[in-house]
């Protein structure tokens, strides 16, 4: 972990590519509890974090997700 403190786009980013998964959600009428048990189980608290970009999703979690969603992986985390 960086002792420095992230730069302010990180944090930005982060919140993009939660608002990305939940725009894709959304399009296909999921609830977060029905787009984490299709990721592979994960947890709707972990799906509530990432779209509000709190949490840094792994990159294992990322791919579950785009999945999921029948999405490319590109298509959640390309800059707007």
């Amino acid at each position: 972990m960086p002792s420095d403190p992230l730069p302010d786009w990180v944090p930005a980013r982060r919140c993009a590519i939660g608002a990305a998964i939940r725009s894709a959600r959304l399009h296909r009428t999921l609830t977060q509890e029905q787009l984490a048990e299709r990721a592979g189980g994960l947890d709707r608290k972990t799906i509530s974090r990432i779209e509000n970009g709190v949490m840094s999703p792994i990159l294992d979690h990322l791919l579950l997700i785009a999945d999921a969603l029948d999405v490319p992986l590109s298509a959640l985390v390309r800059d707007s």
